[in-house]
């Protein structure tokens, strides 16, 4: 039996919208996934190791994202998304952590120079 167009039509969006609805449209979050572990390796070549706070938000989004892929491969894609955008955030947060940091090293650095200039004159 042939539908007629002005109801086949409607009848299609309708299975689409609840496929859609349903979570069998949600693409796995590669792109967010590849996001958050470059900006963790980027924490890490930073030094984020060396100060606490840095160490422990990169800590935090390693094991976000370690949970993403578990919850990727499950196949909950969406809420492997939630997860990884807050894995991007820590790992960012440490990269800033670490580069304050490392400022601040540089900065002590410069004042023991000056301070040396100035005893040696």
């Amino acid at each position: 039996m042939k539908l007629p167009a002005n109801v086949a039509a409607p009848i299609l969006a309708l299975s689409l919208t609840c496929l859609i609805a349903c979570g069998g449209g949600f693409l796995p979050p590669a792109e967010r996934l590849a996001s958050a572990e470059a900006a963790a390796r980027s924490a890490t070549e930073l030094g984020a190791s060396k100060d606490p706070k840095a160490s422990l938000h990169l800590k935090l989004a390693q094991e976000q994202i370690d949970q993403a892929k578990a919850l990727m491969k499950d196949g909950d894609n969406k809420r492997a998304d939630l997860v990884l955008q807050r894995a991007g955030s820590d790992a960012e947060l440490a990269v800033m952590l670490a580069k304050e940091n490392n400022a601040n090293a540089e900065v002590q650095k410069a004042k023991e120079r000056v301070n040396s200039i100035k005893a040696g004159r």
